[in-house]
């Protein structure tokens, strides 16, 4: 494998690349297994280099559009798809290597085990010359803010948000005709934001690649977008103008519909949490990393959430040097009934890994993590009584007291219709009880997360077949389904339209009212501002001056 590149040219240097032509004539796709097709008779033509924001509600259908015009979506029965796609006049199918589709999931994205092999994979699949490959490689991770990261580095260590930018760098380096990004930024720090955003502007301003980005952060992309265009819920083109047309005079309607613009939040209620209750989870000494420890000074931090009559005190430490995803040392850490915790900070600094760790899904190396009586005795009393090690709970024990749900939706996946898949953890939930399933009571529940999440529309369709905003509600959904005392959610509001933003804060802000105790790892400033509690920031090892600390929330 080549080395890195000595001082590597910017990806801004980079050879010509001529813009393709995207013409789409009465296209239709129909989700077998659907009501209404996804796609309704869609016809336009995007321009070389035109750069196009896709906008919509969850669900309109713009993954699938993006797919479609890709050439990777198949119509296996022969009865799906109607009307045609073609680039630069030839069908999409066959034009593969004109089109670069970053999907929404990061893990799509990756293909080998090696970052800089996998930054490499396309270029080398497009037949780029050797010598070429490898200072795109470079250039790409440096556009991405990847650069720090050795070209042997594995992937599978990388964070969600690592993964993210690894898959736009591969597709800035195959140098494609066409750039079709599905939310290129979702899972991204604010700072990664602004770099990637800039690094995709200046690929398709240099090279003349025609640029297609569904994004809800509207307001990031839309100043620099000549054409927005808007998918309505019955498959068809609701707005289609510049951004001044369809941001500005059709403002009012794209609210009302749902669709993000900018400098617009949704109105909630005030809500003010109550009390915390007692405690559910506790981390004393806490480590997750492998890294071992120096002398080097320990900072202490408190968080006080004002609203609570008797301040939160959350004593935190940690070592100043450990490496991405590491953490060392936390000092009493608790979960509380009836509170909500949001754990922020950079992509990389192990805001996932603390995660998985508290939920008993990743085995700490150090320390004691422990469940209160309150916690180990939630489901049945003391003839079912969990042990206090939360990392020795079987699945059924983890299901009935933690919901997790993960930063891919597509992990929680394992039936084949959404259904099906609320009813997972309640059944086996009634296996460990030894107890027959209230058929009639588990369809009610099952009907009420169907409609409060906004999926009964698709209650018979395949989980995957769904748009990745309602991938995170079904996610969401099969996490409350067994009435969990602890929610652990990373990153909750990806691929949210406003409206289902506003239904997920209000779902979330009942849990705590109800006492269960949340944790959310999120980018997202709105959504902690909306749930309040304190607020715990991981620093990045290549930026941190504290590792670990606890800040005081000031929102009120």
């Amino acid at each position: 494998m080549n080395t890195q590149t000595e001082n590597p040219t910017s990806i801004t240097d980079s050879a010509d690349t001529r813009g393709a032509l995207i013409e789409l004539d009465s296209l239709s796709w129909h989700h077998p297994g659907r009501e209404n097709p996804t796609l309704n008779s869609l016809s336009l033509t995007i321009k070389p280099g035109e750069k196009v924001l896709l906008l919509g509600p969850s669900g309109a259908g713009k993954s699938t559009l993006l797919h479609a015009i890709a050439g990777v979506l198949y119509d296996q029965d022969g009865q799906s798809a109607s009307g045609s796609i073609t680039i630069n006049g030839v069908p999409a199918e066959q034009a593969r290597g004109l089109i670069a589709l970053m999907q929404q999931d990061p893990e799509s994205s990756v293909v080998l085990s090696r970052v800089g092999d996998d930054v490499a994979f396309g270029a080398e699949n497009m037949a780029v010359e050797p010598s070429q490959i490898w200072q795109r490689v470079q250039e790409s991770l440096n556009a991405v803010g990847l650069g720090h990261l050795e070209l042997e580095r594995s992937t599978a260590a990388l964070s969600g948000g690592q993964k993210q930018r690894l898959g736009l760098a591969g597709i800035l380096a195959m140098r494609p005709a066409a750039l079709a990004l599905d939310e290129p930024t979702a899972n991204l720090d604010p700072e990664g934001v602004i770099e990637v955003r800039d690094a995709v502007l200046a690929a398709a301003s240099t090279t003349g690649a025609t640029l297609l980005v569904v994004e809800h952060r509207v307001g990031i992309w839309s100043p620099f977008m000549d054409r927005v265009i808007v998918l309505g819920t019955d498959g068809t083109i609701s707005h289609d103008g510049t951004p001044e047309q369809v941001l500005g005079a059709a403002r009012d309607e794209l609210i009302a519909g749902g669709v993000w613009v900018p400098e617009y939040e949704p109105e909630l209620p005030a809500f003010s949490a109550p009390a915390p209750g007692r405690s559910l989870i506790a981390a004393r000494k806490l480590g997750i990393s492998r890294v071992t420890p120096t002398r080097k000074s320990l900072k202490i931090r408190r968080a006080q959430v004002k609203k609570h009559p008797e301040p939160i005190e959350l004593n935190l430490e940690a070592v100043k040097n450990y490496t991405p995803q590491a953490l060392r040392d936390i000092t009493e850490l608790s979960l509380h009934e009836g509170e909500h915790i949001s754990l922020l900070g950079p992509n990389g600094a192990g805001k996932s890994t603390l995660a998985l760790t508290l939920a008993g899904l990743l085995y700490p190396v150090a320390g004691r993590l422990e469940a209160s009586r309150a916690l180990r005795t939630a489901r049945g009393g003391e003839k079912i009584q969990a042990h206090w090690d939360i990392a020795s709970w079987n699945p059924a024990q983890l299901v009935s007291r933690i919901g997790y749900v993960f930063q891919e939706p597509e992990y929680q996946f394992v039936t084949s219709r959404v259904r099906d898949e609320l009813q997972v953890g309640p059944r086996r939930v009634a296996a460990l009880e030894h107890r027959t399933v209230d058929e009639a009571e588990l369809a009610a529940r099952t009907d009420e997360l169907l409609e409060r999440l906004r999926l009964t529309h698709v209650q018979d369709a395949n989980p995957f077949t769904l748009s990745g905003g309602e991938k995170r509600r079904l996610s969401v959904a099969t996490a409350l389904a067994t009435r969990p005392q602890v929610l652990i959610l990373d990153e909750p509001t990806f691929g949210q339209d406003a409206r289902t933003w506003a239904e997920l804060v209000q779902l979330i802000r009942r849990l705590v009212s109800e006492g269960v105790a949340v944790l959310s790892i999120t980018h997202d400033e709105a959504y902690t501002r909306a749930l309040g509690g304190a607020h715990i920031r991981l620093e990045n090892v290549h930026s941190m001056t504290n590792g670990l600390q606890a800040e005081e929330n000031t929102h009120e």
